[in-house]
Formats: C-alpha cells, sequence, structure tokens
C-alpha cells in the first residue's frame, strides 16, 4: 500500500486522513484473520509499551495488554498510585522519563492536555485509551464491527442516543465524518456535542459525502438506522450528575420500541460498555438478538494491535 504511520501518536481522529483510517481498518481484519487461524509472531519482540492509567479500564487494559504480549512485547501496567504522573513530578517530565525507557505509552485518564503533552515530550508513539474528549481506539473497533456487519462503511446510518456532549458521541462524530457515514446525535438540545466538534465535522464531510444532524425526535432521528449506538448516561467523574442525568434522558432509552421505530429487520444495537442494563438501554436489547457489544469488545484488540503494528514496525 505504500504507506507509513511508523511513529505516529493516536490522539484524536482528527489527525488521521480516511485513509489511514482504512490502512488501520485493513490490518485489523488481517490481525483477527490471524488470531482466528492462532497463527503466532512476535512483532513487538523487545518492544515495551508503558500503559498509564489514571480511571479504571477492563476492555481498553485487556486489549493493549493482550495485544502487545502476545506478540512478544512487554507491557507495564501504572497506576495513579505507581507514578508521579502532574502531581511531585511534571507531566512533561514524566514524558521525556518514559520517551527514554519504553517503545511507546498508552494514556488512559481525564485531561486531553495530558496525553497532548506525552505525545509532545517523550519522542515515542502515544496512543489515547481515553480522556474526556474523546475515545479514538473504541471508535476504530466500533467502525471495524459495523464495516464486518454490513460490508461497507460510507452510507451507513449510525445514530448515537443519550448524551451527545460525552467523549463517545463526539469521537463517533469525527470517526463517522472520515469514513463518509450518515451519523445523527438524538439528544436533548442541552446535552448535543460542542460547537468546535460539530465545525470539525461538517468540514471533513465536506471532502467525504458523510452526513452530520443533531435532533431532540428520537422517531424522526433513529427512523432507517443501520446502527443505533449509545453509552452510559453519566461518564466517569460525572457520577453526582446521575439522577439529573435519568430524568432528562430517560425518553431517550434504546429498547425495543426504539429499534422497531428504525424500520430495518438488519439494524444493529452497539455499545462500547460498560452498560447500565435497564438505564441507556433495556436488558432485551444487550442481551438479544440485534446486538453486536461483545464482537465490537473483542475488536478492540484488533484494532489496538493493528494501531501499534502501523505505528512501531
Amino acid at each position: 500500500m505504500g504507506y507509513n504511520l511508523k511513529g505516529r501518536s493516536l490522539i484524536t481522529l482528527l489527525d488521521y486522513s480516511p485513509q489511514d483510517v482504512r490502512y488501520l481498518l485493513d490490518i485489523s481484519k488481517q490481525v483477527k484473520a490471524e488470531s482466528r487461524s492462532r497463527a503466532k509472531f512476535k512483532r513487538f519482540e523487545g518492544l515495551t509499551l508503558a500503559m498509564l492509567f489514571e480511571k479504571r479500564s477492563t476492555r481498553t487494559r485487556l486489549a493493549f495488554e493482550s495485544a502487545f504480549t502476545e506478540e512478544g512485547g512487554h507491557a507495564i501496567f501504572l497506576s495513579k498510585n505507581d507514578i508521579q504522573l502532574g502531581a511531585k513530578e511534571s507531566v512533561e517530565d514524566t514524558a521525556r522519563v518514559l520517551g527514554r525507557m519504553v517503545d511507546a505509552i498508552m494514556f488512559r485518564g481525564f485531561k486531553q492536555e495530558h496525553v497532548e503533552i506525552l505525545a509532545k515530550y517523550s519522542g515515542v508513539p502515544v496512543y489515547n485509551g481515553l480522556t474526556d474528549l474523546c475515545h479514538p481506539t473504541q471508535v476504530l473497533a466500533d467502525l471495524m464491527t459495523i464495516e464486518e456487519n454490513f460490508g461497507k462503511l460510507k452510507g451507513i446510518k449510525l445514530v448515537f442516543m443519550g448524551d451527545g456532549r460525552n467523549n463517545m458521541a463526539r469521537s463517533l462524530m469525527i470517526g463517522a465524518a472520515k469514513m463518509g457515514m450518515d451519523y445523527v446525535v438524538v439528544s436533548p438540545k442541552e446535552l448535543r456535542p460542542d460547537e468546535e466538534f460539530i465545525e470539525k465535522a461538517m468540514e471533513i464531510s465536506k471532502e467525504t459525502g458523510a452526513k452530520v444532524s443533531f435532533t431532540d425526535n428520537v422517531e424522526e432521528g433513529v427512523n432507517g438506522a443501520d446502527v443505533i449506538y449509545t453509552d452510559v448516561w453519566a461518564s466517569m467523574g460525572e457520577e453526582d450528575k446521575l439522577q439529573e442525568r435519568i430524568k432528562m434522558l430517560k425518553p431517550f432509552q434504546v429498547n425495543e420500541k426504539v429499534m422497531e421505530m428504525t424500520g430495518k429487520e438488519e439494524a444493529i444495537f452497539m455499545h462500547c460498555l460498560p452498560a447500565v442494563k435497564g438505564q441507556e438501554v433495556t436488558f432485551e436489547v444487550i442481551e438479544g438478538k440485534k446486538s453486536r457489544v461483545w464482537e465490537e469488545a473483542e475488536n478492540r484488540k484488533h484494532t489496538i494491535k493493528a494501531l501499534m503494528i502501523a505505528t512501531l514496525l
């Protein structure tokens, strides 16, 4: 393909062209096929990955650590209790030290600024495993799952329901715009994504033919949807707002009636997990035949491995 992403960080998907994303998805397919056939490689032998976690994680930690170690690399888990990130030592200084000792850094935490500083000062690829602003590695897995299901991305209608200001709604908007999809946020007006990200998505969509729109009318928003996506109503660090969000977002719950409103028998349900069953989605939907959440969770590993192959080798 004549492609080379070596040395690149993934801070947000805004930094990657549609062709870059396509390249990563193609490698993801390859490594998933290898995984299915039990093929073994040692592509990361002799390499070390530092994994910095301010926020807890199931899928992100498992995906990075298992992908890196099964390719022969050594992954080091560092929680906020293990290092001085921004406490006794500045983030810049932590970045400089890590960059001299490891080959790549994964960061999962609160501030986007922290992952940007790590990328600027470490001199090695840095991967955003989630910040309050965005969650780009999750979107790669989501795009892979949608493509596996429908055989394409362009023209697929993806609807995000719930808190349109959260990091998933924002990140999916950029990913969908890059890949020429029809993206709709169905949320209360006061929970729409911030203007800055809307403007960026609109700009991208001019190039790719994507459509980006917003509505608080559930029936109108989900009509014709191929994918209904939701996330928890209160993100990590926002637990104090949960009761207020439950009142505001109850009409935006994904249930069987909403899935029927799509008018498409083949429509699927997705969620980045963890889910609060009975809140943003009913038990029947997430555990039903339209749910693709477990395939989506597995694809975190394949897309993350693809990202590290593309940027480290």
